[in-house]
């Protein structure tokens, strides 16, 4: 009898990414019907642009799993300076569109793009490429350190002219983790994060809004028609589901109460309606993400497929607790997307593409071993991620 084929891929994180999406077009459409209806007249219209987005990511997915992560080695550079020129473009009136007081979107037909999402999974891939050929000086100040931090800044600066400080956050932890990994000095990444504190004390105090979310954090209730409103929505919507839910559609936040329900508060209504163990079953999914990507990350064949392993996991990772954290009232609001779940094709066609990707660094290992016949010793890429027992 012959041997049952393994498939050349991570199951579990194929299937939690898999039930991820589905939970997350179910959700889409709960929390945005009734939204869509009085809107547009089709109860079904965010359900279906998620579709065509679902759709497009998976081609992305399975693109990227069948290309390998290899081939992006050689793209580093020119992806860097599309994602720079697309977030220079989005600035410019005409060419980006203006909604909620920001230029973030790019508007591709009748669909938007939003090119700080591209620009998070481009900064891994590059990161991962410098850093793997830099590994032997990536404690050197000015190779290993300042132009990654030269370089984040510049993105930083488009992103916060926008403006989008959720973005900005991120690419400066992605930073963070990769060189951290990599083995940067941790002198270095505390002394800038100490710099940095006077910075982002300005950026907060010098905006209204962004002082408003920070006063609406420490008590929402104290300006609860004002800008403590929407964390005061959200929390009742997650208070009221309770253990089970209120049943599948039959949230009561999201008739006009709840503002982004579909979008960065979907959280809140799976919540409502779904109940602790629709929460508990969705950080599990989360939790399995993050499982098999640092797994993955750890058994790659070499330092590059290593740090991009690395980076998306940590991507995936962020967004999910910053946004699951901003709906329970942990964090101030960021306007950062739940991964697979929340409506926004950008992000979720960004998201399945990275787990192409890290899909496709999976079986690295496998196939040079069972080219090799025996086990492939791979590299080790710094020592702290050595250090991370498997």
């Amino acid at each position: 009898m012959s041997e049952v084929k393994k498939p050349s891929f991570d199951g579990w994180l194929l299937m939690a990414v898999l039930a991820l999406s589905a939970i997350g077009l179910v959700m889409v459409y709960s929390s945005s019907a009734i939204l869509a209806h009085e809107r547009t007249g089709d109860s079904f219209y965010f359900l279906k642009k998620q579709l065509v987005a679902a759709g497009a990511g998976w081609l992305a997915l399975v693109l990227g799993l069948k290309l390998g992560y290899r081939r992006l080695a050689r793209l580093a550079y020119p992806l860097l300076l599309l994602a720079i020129a697309l977030m220079v473009l989005v600035l410019v009136p005409g060419i980006g569109v203006k909604a909620g007081g920001a230029y973030r979107w790019m508007r591709l037909g009748a669909f938007s793009f939003q090119p700080s999402e591209f620009a998070k999974l481009v900064w891994v891939i590059y990161l991962a490429y410098s850093l793997a050929k830099k590994r032997e000086k990536v404690r050197s100040f000015s190779i290993g350190f300042l132009p990654h931090l030269l370089l984040a800044g510049l993105l930083v600066g488009l992103c916060m002219l926008e403006p989008d400080f959720g973005s900005s956050v991120a690419l400066l932890f992605l930073m963070f983790v990769m060189l951290f990994a990599a083995g940067t000095k941790l002198s270095y990444l505390v002394g800038s994060v100490l710099l940095a504190i006077p910075f982002a004390y300005h950026a907060i105090i010098s905006s209204p809004y962004r002082y408003q979310r920070i006063m609406s954090f420490l008590d929402p209730w104290a300006n609860r028609q004002g800008a403590g409103y929407q964390v005061a929505e959200s929390l009742m919507s997650v208070g009221s589901g309770g253990l089970w839910g209120l049943g599948l559609g039959e949230g009561r936040q999201k008739l006009f109460f709840l503002p982004e329900a579909h979008s960065d508060f979907v959280f809140a209504i799976l919540g409502e309606e779904l109940g602790l163990w629709g929460i508990t079953l969705v950080i599990l999914l989360y939790a399995i993400v993050v499982w098999r990507g640092i797994r993955i990350a750890l058994k790659a064949a070499e330092p590059f497929g290593c740090y991009v392993a690395l980076g998306i996991t940590a991507l995936f990772a962020f967004h999910a607790v910053v946004n699951m954290s901003v709906v329970l009232g942990l964090l101030p609001t960021k306007g950062l997307t739940l991964p697979f779940i929340s409506y926004g094709g950008s992000s979720l066609m960004v998201c399945l593409a990275a787990t192409g990707i890290l899909l496709s660094i999976a079986p690295s290992t496998e196939r040079q071993q069972q080219k090799s016949g025996v086990a492939v010793r791979r590299p080790k890429p710094s020592p702290r991620v050595a250090e991370v027992p498997l």
